[in-house]
């Protein structure tokens, strides 16, 4: 038997999962401002996935490069959600919130 798809399939769903709350955290202490940090590593996870040989390290290395630039749309998504008051604001920030 082998286990490949079961281990990438498992990984990629705690790997989506560790990135919900980086996106909470991240968009309450700091808003939206760090966003090419998650631009930055997902280039390099995604060029790096490109060079590891190993089918699994490879396939995990890209989920989180795929899901490190996913995460900058969900930053700003999470702002808006943060807007209409779904996810409590940073009152150290709340001038941020005000268009």
């Amino acid at each position: 038997m082998y286990f490949t798809g079961i281990i990438i399939a498992i990984s990629t769903f705690l790997i989506i999962g560790i990135f919900h709350p980086i996106v909470i955290k991240t968009e309450y202490h700091t808003g939206t401002r760090y966003w090419w940090v998650f631009l930055l590593l997902g280039i390099a996870c995604v060029c790096a996935a490109l060079f590891i040989s190993n089918d699994i390290i490879s396939a995990l290395i890209g989920v989180v490069g795929a899901s490190s630039l996913w995460t900058i749309g969900e930053l700003f998504e999470q702002r808006k959600r943060v807007k209409r008051g779904w996810f409590p604001m940073n009152p150290k920030r709340k001038e941020e919130y005000e268009d």
